[in-house]
């Protein structure tokens, strides 16, 4: 993983004081319009320095809900902008998702896949869940290699390889098959730490509360599905 080299850190340690100092109340209009001016020389020299592109690998985890709609607010942004996308979802699939409708309206730009059958305690059947994963991965490779596609969500992959149903260096090896310009978000808790070693941007969604957990209020449309 990439380190922050020692220009970055010492532009974030400014850009944090420059925050603090007009946060303060007792500073005039004029030290508040020069502190932001400086705070835009540092910004502007940050990004005039930053790459151009690069196809990033994405991982949302953590136990707090939300790791998937914030992958799907990527998806919306790509499709916006005329990208091609697939979708795999890898646990979820024993029920018609809501997104997969929404999205038929993009059938041009986007692929969308649910190749799951649901949760484990409720297939019950630890063979087809193998066999369902491996299928989903298969399917993912066909996206991650192809250079049309310039967005590839894998959803809920990270529970595949938690529960056992792929193996890490599987998905290590496939995502280096991936073309330098494309992206590729991989969801769900757990996500194993050489996964997340390799991963250009990682967001772990920590959960504070929950409503069926603390109040015992079923899962919702809209909400969770």
């Amino acid at each position: 993983m990439k380190s922050d080299t020692p220009e970055e850190l010492n532009s974030d340690k400014e850009i944090e004081r420059l925050i603090d100092e007009v946060m303060s109340s007792s500073i005039s209009e004029e030290q508040y319009r020069k502190k932001m001016q400086r705070r835009k020389e540092v910004q502007d020299q940050r990004i005039a320095q930053a790459i151009p592109e690069k196809g990033l690998i994405i991982v949302n985890t953590g136990n707090g809900k939300g790791k998937t709609t914030a992958a799907l607010g990527m998806v919306l942004r790509s499709l916006g902008h005329g990208y091609k996308v697939a979708i795999v979802q890898f646990i979820k699939g024993g029920w018609e998702p809501s997104e997969k409708r929404v999205f038929s309206h993009w059938e041009d730009q986007l692929e969308f896949h649910a190749m799951g059958e649901g949760f484990t305690w409720e297939t019950q059947d630890r063979d087809r869940d193998l066999d369902k994963a491996n299928a989903a991965w298969e399917k993912s490779l066909e996206y991650i290699r192809n250079p049309d596609f310039k967005l590839v969500l894998l959803d809920e992959i990270n529970i595949a390889l938690k529960l056992g149903y792929l193996e890490l260096e599987q998905v290590l090896a496939g995502l280096s098959q991936k073309p330098p310009e494309k992206h590729v978000i991989l969801t769900g808790r757990g996500a194993p730490p050489a996964l997340i070693e390799r991963a250009d941007l990682v967001t772990e969604m920590t959960l504070v509360k929950h409503p069926f957990r603390d109040q015992g209020v079923k899962a919702q449309p809209g909400i969770e599905y």
